[in-house]
């Protein structure tokens, strides 16, 4: 006989939502370490003492996370979801009959007590101080790199860069835009024009760096410890090496200002491997550069290339195969001068009687009279961090450093984050820290987790 479900008769039921929830379920692994008190004590002098009770600030950072740790990339959805999903009422502490809020309160706290109090920039920080005090930041190695995000801004909604003009009635985005023309991470990361702006998010940077159709793009740029893949800092900048390079400085002394964390290497791409930055972490900051040299000396045409001739820091010369010296000055000057030129180099040059007559000099400088051989002021640097690159701990860290990398595979094909929902950079911002904060709290929730049986009792 097939049986039939019918609706049990009960007026009354005994129902504990607390245990419906899975012991080994994300959301519970991840509430063991959340703390928002401090949240909501910096929240406080941004909401008033009088008039009606708002709506709750720990329950929508807890959407907050629901929706950035499970890839729901809507607060329409969001909202959806933790109406529908017991866990996630667990989770955001709704209980059963709990309401969820309209999915436009997100919106008017985002662009006003959110970012006036920079709470998720704190939200983050608490994320790091429980990595740290769970002893899975070791503080000796860091790594930095930056992955493209895509905006939201369409190719056919833009107008060639020379065109751009700031509309009488800007919106938000633009207002932001038009604040940060002399950040570094924004309107002074470059003075190139771009080729196409955005007209609803002229912070966006069009880009073709990934080899393919070029679009609209913001850097997610990361901070980490190389120990356990914790991120110790997040950035939004324009998607240029200049402005990620800029970062990369920013949030290593962040990081030292913050947490008292200052590494003793940091790896990175050869992005990162101009002279002015690694002189700025070896002579500035102490930090051992972990990081290929950014160079275009060697050559590909035949001819020799610098690393053919021989230079003698003590003569301060260049030394070609032939046995020929290369000088910067070779007279004196009533007023001295150092032969440094505008972009920081010192020209070496050789002299028309030993390079005219010379026997190599196809193979050496056939176009030019002379050879020249440009070194930079600070190549001693650079001749450090060429060194190192020979060394054991060099290999570590260079294989470290792909755990960035992971990162942001995770950031984009776990959590969704391939394209911003928000715009502007305070837009990015809020989306690059928010899921930064997720995946620090699952990185948690993996490696410090109880056992499931010491879950199920707490």
């Amino acid at each position: 006989m097939m049986g039939t479900q019918d609706a049990p008769p009960q007026l009354f039921y005994d129902f504990r939502l607390d245990d419906h929830v899975p012991a080994d379920h994300l959301l519970r692994r991840i509430d063991r370490f959340l703390d928002l008190e401090p949240v909501r004590e910096q929240l406080r002098p941004f909401y008033c003492s009088i008039g009606r009770p708002s709506i709750d600030p720990e329950l929508m950072m807890r959407m907050l996370i629901v929706g950035y740790a499970m890839g729901i990339r809507s607060e329409r959805r969001l909202c959806e979801e933790v109406h529908l999903n017991l866990a996630y009422r667990w989770f955001c502490r709704l209980g059963l009959d709990g309401k969820v809020p309209d999915h436009s309160t997100f919106s008017r706290n985002r662009h006003g007590r959110f970012r006036q109090s920079d709470i998720l920039r704190r939200l983050f920080e608490t994320v790091v101080e429980r990595c740290l005090a769970e002893g899975l930041v070791g503080g000796e190695g860091f790594a930095v790199d930056a992955s493209l995000i895509a905006a939201d801004a369409n190719k056919q909604r833009s107008v060639p860069g020379v065109d751009w003009r700031p509309p009488q009635d800007p919106g938000a985005a633009v207002r932001e835009y038009l604040e940060r023309l002399d950040d570094a991470a924004f309107g002074a990361a470059s003075e190139t024009m771009p080729k196409f702006i955005s007209r609803s998010d002229p912070a966006a940077q069009w880009t073709g760096a990934h080899k393919g159709h070029a679009f609209f793009a913001y850097a997610a740029n990361y901070l980490i410890d190389t120990e356990h893949a914790v991120i110790v800092d997040v950035e939004a900048t324009r998607a240029i090496r200049q402005a990620e390079v800029g970062a990369s400085r920013t949030m290593l002394d962040r990081t030292a200002e913050r947490f008292g964390l200052k590494p003793d290497h940091l790896a990175a791409d050869s992005a990162y491997g101009s002279a002015a930055n690694l002189t700025w972490l070896v002579r500035e900051r102490q930090i051992a550069p972990h990081i290929p040299v950014f160079d275009k000396s060697q050559r590909t045409d035949g001819t020799f290339s610098r690393s053919d001739f021989t230079f003698d820091p003590e003569r301060d010369l260049y030394t070609c195969p032939e046995g020929k010296t290369l000088l910067v000055l070779r007279r004196s000057f009533a007023t001295p001068r150092s032969g440094v030129t505008k972009d920081g180099t010192r020209l070496y040059r050789g002299s028309r009687s030993d390079c005219g007559p010379c026997r190599l000099k196809a193979s050496c400088c056939p176009n030019t009279p002379v050879r020249k051989i440009p070194r930079d002021v600070d190549e001693d640097v650079r001749d450090l961090a060429r060194g190192l690159a020979n060394t054991p701990a060099y290999e570590t860290s260079r294989h470290r450093r792909k755990k960035v990398e992971m990162l942001f595979a995770h950031l984009k094909r776990i959590l969704k984050l391939s394209r911003l929902r928000l715009r502007g950079p305070n837009g990015a911002r809020d989306e690059f820290l928010l899921a930064a904060t997720a995946q620090n709290l699952r990185k948690l929730a993996m490696l410090r987790a109880p056992p499931h049986r010491a879950l199920a009792r707490a």
